[in-house]
């Protein structure tokens, strides 16, 4: 069987990502999708507006073979580390290429690693601006091209991930259709999942944007996952917490500890507070991140022994998706797992555990505790 790799989101799953699972499949000649996607929380540190279960599901339902969790501490990552991540289990899984959309398709991102290389050598700590800056004027020289949309950044970060791990997964790019990325307009069958959330948020109809289900059960939400629910387990913890703990962070550096503390005593809202910690120096995304961590009570020492026990947590699969994993399991070397059990989530699932108590705090459902993989008859190919 041939297999093809997708990493996805699926923030909402809509009509683009079907489009994207047909065109896998169509330059790639493969009879099986391998779809990588983030868990609970969103690369950005943004809780997902609906669960991984219903996600996998629309996903089985309209492509998708086999829906293999990002684990939590590399979904929640910058675009080079959510990267690394996903690439390191499609490696894993004997994934041979992997098909993404990017703005620019047609860049030779190979070249912008090399730049990358080149850069490094020979040091960016040269003005008074942040990596990203100095290297896009360094690209801007070598190539004539700045990496400044979504989506290529991560095309780039794919590449790049290839090259260090040193596996031999052909990366296609194919142009996004439709809507860009921070469109936030719905004019036509395919929009952003950016204007899905947003319309979603207003009350408005995405029904022609979406497949049914996923209409169905955006409809149907308990409440709409957003940082503000989150915010007063935040805000608390902020206040509560001694300084020195708050050190120990996954990623809180800098003296971000002080500012975030003042930014919580401060503020009633999570709008209010986050405008506070932003500046130049810090992204949304960043910031967004260091809330996340920060709320899971994240630790750095916590996240790299993770990192050096990565697994293969399955949470869908067609009957074509079984019969890839049964081909292949012999020679996959990471942990496959179809179930959380106390083991697992005192162990190698204890950070996707947690993190699903805390998306909890949106729906009545649990989301690792005893769940099975989501199971659909057939091949995961869209019938016409």
């Amino acid at each position: 069987m041939k297999a093809v790799g997708l990493i996805t989101e699926y923030n909402p799953f809509h009509n683009g990502h079907i489009y994207h699972l047909r065109k896998a499949r169509e330059i790639t000649g493969a009879n099986v999708v391998v779809v990588v996607m983030s868990g609970n929380f969103t690369q950005r540190g943004e809780p997902t507006i609906l669960n991984k279960w219903q996600r996998t599901q629309a996903a089985l339902e309209n492509g998708a073979d086999l829906v293999i969790e990002l684990p939590t501490f590399m979904a929640v990552q910058p675009a080079h580390r959510f990267a690394d991540g996903a690439i390191r289990l499609l490696a894993a899984l004997q994934v041979p290429s992997i098909v993404f959309g990017a703005e620019h398709p047609d860049w030779d991102f190979d070249q912008f690693v090399q730049a990358e290389a080149h850069f490094m050598k020979d040091g960016f700590a040269r003005y008074n601006a942040t990596f990203a800056t100095q290297f896009n004027q360094e690209l801007k020289q070598a190539t004539g091209h700045t990496l400044t949309e979504p989506n290529d950044i991560l095309a780039f970060a794919y590449h790049k991930a290839i090259v260090k791990q040193r596996v031999g997964i052909k990366p296609v790019a194919i142009a996004r259709q439709g809507s860009q990325y921070h469109d936030q307009s719905i004019t036509g069958t395919i929009a952003s999942a950016s204007a899905i959330r947003q319309a979603v948020l207003g009350g408005r109809p995405v029904d022609q944007v979406v497949p049914k289900q996923t209409a169905n059960d955006l409809s149907h939400l308990d409440s709409i996952p957003d940082w503000q629910i989150l915010y007063p387990l935040l805000r608390n913890y902020l206040i509560q917490a001694p300084i020195g703990e708050l050190q120990t962070i996954y990623q809180m550096t800098e003296g971000l500890e002080h500012r975030m503390k003042r930014a919580a005593q401060q503020s009633l809202t999570f709008n209010q507070f986050i405008r506070q910690l932003k500046t130049k120096r810090y992204t949304y995304s960043h910031l967004l991140r260091l809330c996340f961590y920060t709320v899971m009570q994240m630790r750095e020492d916590q996240v790299q022994m993770h990192l050096q026990q990565p697994y293969l947590r399955i949470l869908g699969f067609s009957n074509d998706g079984r019969q890839y994993l049964h081909t292949i399991k012999k020679r996959v070397s990471l942990p496959l797992i179809t179930k959380c059990g106390q083991a697992e989530r005192d162990h190698l699932l204890n950070l996707d555990y947690r993190a699903g108590k805390l998306y909890q705090l949106f729906t009545p459902y649990e989301q690792d505790l005893k769940r099975a993989p989501v199971m659909i008859s057939g091949s995961g190919t869209v019938k016409e």
